[in-house]
């Protein structure tokens, strides 16, 4: 008599980890707003003017006034809005990069509130060190971080200290630089600006981080 083989085993599709779900669902989510900010800050670079134009020596002399200076300055910041965001920028990285502890902790806390809070799935819980914690409590402790490392650490100072030598850079740059007739007629409209691209790229970067916020609203 034929012995009945035995039977196989049946795999529970219930047992599996639900940290699958959780990577596949956050790993878009962050590579959009990657994309999307690459994308933007390349097209952002695009629209800078030349070196040479902006170091161009003989448009420099000196304003007989203020309101002179003035007018200088928020035209050439029209015209080298994105040169004098790349000065900026380059002056707050090298400050960071001459203290590399706080580029660290800068880099810490920006990684915490992307993967803890934006693009963490909410239907997945936070839990560290034994403890469930709410997307309310996760919110408040990155808001408290945030606090405590700029303004009760040496990052606040050097990120003021960077940011007010970059601003009296382009500032000085703006007054004693010459504007030239060739662009004045085209770059007056009212919404140019110093800020315009960066505030083009905040715009692209919250639109993208949106719907993971919204999600948890």
């Amino acid at each position: 008599m034929a012995q009945t083989p035995p039977p196989l085993p049946i795999s529970n599709p219930q047992t599996l980890p639900p940290t699958t779900t959780t990577t596949t669902l956050a790993t878009p989510a962050l590579q959009a707003f990657a994309s999307r900010l690459t994308e933007t800050v390349r097209q952002g670079f695009a629209q800078r003017r030349p070196w040479s134009e902006l170091l161009d020596r003989s448009a420099f002399t000196r304003p007989d006034s203020l309101s002179e200076a003035a007018s200088r300055l928020r035209k050439n910041s029209s015209y080298f809005r994105v040169n004098y965001l790349s000065l900026i920028a380059s002056v707050l990285a090298l400050s960071l990069l001459t203290n590399p502890i706080s580029l660290l902790v800068l880099l810490a806390l920006l990684a915490a509130w992307l993967f803890l809070y934006l693009f963490r799935p909410s239907d997945s819980p936070l839990v560290l060190f034994g403890r469930t914690f709410s997307d309310r409590e996760t919110l408040g402790v990155l808001i408290v971080s945030t606090i405590v490392v700029v303004f009760l650490t040496s990052v606040g100072s050097i990120l003021v200290s960077a940011l007010m030598i970059g601003l009296a850079v382009v500032a000085a740059h703006g007054a004693f630089r010459t504007p030239e007739d060739l662009f004045l007629d085209d770059q007056e409209p009212a919404a140019a600006g110093l800020l315009s691209f960066l505030g083009g790229a905040a715009s692209s970067a919250v639109a993208t981080a949106a719907p993971a916020v919204a999600a948890r609203v």
